[in-house]
């Protein structure tokens, strides 16, 4: 086989004097040609592809929960072809749609506009005064579209883990004026796991990646009884209480 170019080679490095980034570009080309040419990807919807943004974000995450960093490349690929994907569909539209070049063009307003210690020369002293900002900025730009009475919750996704939505929701509330004694979801299914998140939340934890977490670790107790079950010729699914205990150690 020939040398690919940096043009035209998946894995070539960028050549002398090439931009970071421009390898989007043949991202970009490749994905025009799979959507006029390829059967499948000519039927796609926003809503078809909508589950693959999902699968792909939870795959990234567990490579990098197993420290897999050699295939994380491959991951976030994965995500930015869902990007590239739905920014294509979107472009048919045509003078209704957006193009990829918008949604890089409105991020980076986004990230301008929010950073202004970095991009305006506004004095910050430490993470928490740029997270305050942050939603100060928002709140403004709300103001701005003419939602001026909306919720200072407004924009969080329900869409989401149950304690990645609780935790967004204690938070984004608590960093609007919300006091902490009031985080509260009241008595009912659902208010000790709610007060459990705050709970976390409040030691500087992240319950959605902590409860990941926890769950690994009663995954490998599981899978470590089975294992010991199975050296003494002990199927798992047979065993008695008193046995699955001496397994578990």
């Amino acid at each position: 086989m020939g040398t690919e170019s940096p043009e035209t080679g998946s894995g070539a490095a960028p050549g002398p004097g090439a931009a970071p980034g421009h390898r989007v570009q043949a991202l970009v080309a490749t994905m025009d040609e799979l959507r006029r040419r390829c059967p499948w990807d000519a039927e796609q919807t926003h809503e078809s592809l909508a589950k693959y943004l999902i699968e792909e974000a939870y795959e990234t995450l567990e490579t990098i929960e197993r420290g897999e960093y050699a295939t994380l490349r491959e991951e976030l690929g994965d995500v930015l072809l869902q990007v590239v994907f739905h920014a294509r569909i979107a472009e048919e539209r045509g003078a209704d749609g957006f193009t990829v070049d918008d949604v890089a063009d409105g991020i980076v307003d986004k990230l301008v506009r929010r950073h202004p210690h970095v991009f305006a020369g506004t004095p910050v002293d430490g993470a928490e005064e740029v997270r305050g900002n942050w939603e100060r900025i928002k709140a403004a730009e709300r103001a701005d579209k003419g939602e001026r009475d909306a919720s200072v919750l407004e924009g969080v996704p329900f869409a989401q883990p149950a304690a990645l939505l609780a935790y967004e929701l204690q938070k984004r509330a608590v960093r609007n004026g919300l006091p902490e004694d009031l985080v509260d979801a009241g008595e009912g299914p659902g208010g000790e796991l709610f007060t459990a998140v705050d709970a976390d939340r409040r030691s500087g934890g992240d319950p959605e990646m902590d409860l990941r977490t926890a769950a690994r670790r009663f995954d490998a107790r599981v899978r470590a009884a089975e294992a010991r079950a199975r050296a003494d010729g002990r199927d798992p699914r047979a065993l008695t209480d008193g046995e699955w205990r001496r397994y578990w150690r």
